[in-house]
């Protein structure tokens, strides 16, 4: 379906969110994305580094860019919202020759030429678009309420992420629709969960993630399926720390839309890594298939009934 595309896998997807790079990985592999790894690539500062220096956060993140280039990659995609959003800016500020000189110092070399990075999100919904995925569902998620959560800098600031409405994102919404998904309204969608506040100030994450979790709850939804590493652990692995400021303890599951696109594509969940969720998603898969049992049972009956009744004798006319 197209040329290979440069893979910048980031750090979290090495480790706490190896999920997310598996399953995006095989989503990828299975919608005929082809993907190879840059090569040698190293952190890109993520946010911690502009906080320090935005020259330096320039300088780790424009380093990956040369060796995408080097590589011969035209396009790089990331699974993660904070490593796009670190080579996105650094591609941009590279246009300011000042900035571009001080970024060349700290690397000794030549700073890369412009480079197009997107999210495995984008990719997925620009190149083979939620059509593409329908005809491909094998397992639909037939009855599985989904509340799709994008985060806080998935698609802003809308100059530089170039991608989707900033306040109302639908891709991950007609991905998962054409996954036979039910997509509930979810009105938080781009609300921030605390990101990495849940490490200096953690009642800034419990406030926000619990805000997260009431609204989903609210809305109906059976999962929260998202498409950023910290947004996933703040909402699954420190779930017991959100509910504390929760209005009641919540535990529907989190997975990646990955896993979800997987799950419906066929994949074995081997190649989806499902295990390593805190919270699984069996139970939540299962109650959705027995909630579509009980209503199609339910239609079938009253269809009996209405079909058993016999029909009723017409009015005689008015002489």
């Amino acid at each position: 379906m197209s040329a290979r595309l440069g893979y910048y896998p980031g750090c979290s997807q090495g480790g706490t969110a190896a999920e997310y790079d598996i399953s995006s990985r095989a989503c990828c592999a299975a919608l005929g994305l082809e993907l190879a790894d840059v090569p040698d690539w190293t952190c890109c500062g993520s946010t911690p580094a502009h906080t320090v220096d935005h020259h330096l956060a320039g300088a780790l993140a424009a380093r990956n860019l040369l060796e995408a280039q080097a590589a011969g990659f035209t396009r790089v995609l990331t699974p993660c919202p904070s490593c796009l959003a670190a080579l996105k800016t650094a591609d941009h500020h590279l246009a300011d020759p000042a900035y571009k000189a001080s970024v060349e110092r700290l690397l000794g070399r030549p700073a890369p030429g412009p480079l197009d990075c997107q999210s495995v999100l984008q990719a997925l919904f620009e190149q083979v678009g939620a059509e593409g995925v329908k005809a491909r569902v094998k397992r639909p998620l037939t009855g599985l309420r989904v509340a799709p959560y994008y985060g806080c800098i998935m698609n802003r600031p809308p100059g530089l992420m170039a991608f989707d409405d900033p306040e109302n994102p639908v891709a991950m919404d007609r991905l998962l629709e054409a996954c036979g998904a039910t997509i509930v309204d979810f009105p938080f969608k781009t609300e921030c969960c605390g990101a990495a506040f849940a490490m200096p100030r953690l009642n800034i994450m419990q406030r926000l993630s619990a805000r997260l979790l009431d609204m989903a709850a609210e809305v109906g939804a059976d999962c929260i399926a998202v498409a950023c590493p910290l947004c996933q652990m703040n909402l699954d692995l420190r779930r017991g720390q959100a509910n504390k400021a929760a209005s009641a303890p919540h535990a529907m599951p989190v997975p990646y839309f990955t896993q979800l696109l997987g799950l419906a594509l066929g994949l074995p969940e081997a190649q989806l890594a499902l295990g390593k969720l805190v919270l699984p998603l069996a139970p939540a898969l299962h109650a959705a298939t027995s909630r579509e049992a009980a209503t199609s049972a339910a239609a079938a009956a009253k269809n009996g009934k209405a079909a058993a009744q016999p029909a009723r004798k017409e009015d005689a006319p008015c002489e």
